[in-house]
């Protein structure tokens, strides 16, 4: 890869993106302690033992950072990935089979779309285990119908093109339209959407926490870490501030990349014509 021809701000994007993702993966290495030892005051100032400070509780606020990057990205990352296999599948399927089948999808989404996506979470975690894996789940469900209708509304419009009857014609199955015919064609707003959508995911996992129907004690994610120090806000403490910064700055270095990549995509399509 060449660096010079990278735009600056894709470069700070990349930069930024690369040190959270290190940060996720080494974790419990680079962690200068356990996330839930206490080794300190409560709410010490930054010095050289403690870079950013401790928490509420006397944890290093650093090591609490550090690990929280990494179930936030994680968390997140597993919900697009479901929520977008989910979502560009159906959406898909409902846009070449047609028929009944796409207006019963499509009416089932927008049933779900209906109800704020905030509220329905809430509800349904407030009544089932508190586990990683149903937080993810409930995530990726409810951020499917987004992805649903976006990756519907761009099928409509390929399966209407000449080399998709003629695979029709052929006597293609299903499979291969979507696979081979759609899906090559319909990357480039998909991937401007998987940027937007894993924000989303960062920001809606940080709510939940927040409320407390997230990542739960001791374990905690970026929004929890608010939750946990907002009350030193009155005071003056920046505990909170650090992690809610840590969650603008990793909407913006992943945006930067999604854009750069959305625009080297499009230039490389439009080269070939």
């Amino acid at each position: 890869m060449n660096f010079q021809r990278i735009p600056i701000s894709a470069l700070i994007g990349l930069i930024l993106t690369g040190v959270f993702v290190f940060m996720a993966i080494f974790a419990p290495w680079i962690t200068p302690y356990g996330a839930a030892e206490i080794v300190g005051d409560v709410w010490e100032p930054a010095s050289a033992r403690f870079w950013i400070g401790t928490d509420n509780l006397g944890r290093d606020l650093l090591s609490r950072m550090i690990q929280g990057a990494r179930i936030t990205i994680f968390i997140a990352a597993a919900a697009t990935m479901m929520s977008f296999t989910m979502g560009a599948l159906l959406g898909f399927s409902a846009a070449v089979i047609g028929g009944w089948t796409d207006q019963t999808m499509s009416r089932g989404v927008d049933l779900l779309m209906s109800i704020p996506t905030l509220i329905f979470a809430l509800v349904v975690l407030s009544v089932l285990p508190s586990t990683l894996l149903t937080l993810i789940l409930v995530m990726a469900v409810l951020d499917s119908t987004r992805v649903y209708r976006l990756s519907r509304a761009v099928a409509v419009d390929i399966n209407v093109m000449d080399y998709v009857e003629a695979a029709r014609l052929r006597g293609e199955r299903i499979q291969w339209i979507i696979f081979r015919e759609i899906l090559p064609n319909a990357l480039t707003p998909l991937v401007a959407e998987f940027g937007l959508r894993f924000i989303f995911m960062v920001l809606f996992l940080s709510s939940l926490s927040f409320l407390g129907l997230g990542v739960q004690p001791p374990d905690a994610d970026w929004g929890g870490i608010v939750k946990e120090n907002k009350d030193g806000i009155i005071f003056g403490i920046p505990a909170a501030l650090i992690p809610a910064a840590a969650i603008s700055a990793l909407a913006i270095s992943v945006n930067l990349v999604a854009d750069w990549i959305l625009n080297r995509t499009s230039d490389l399509k439009g080269g070939r014509g």
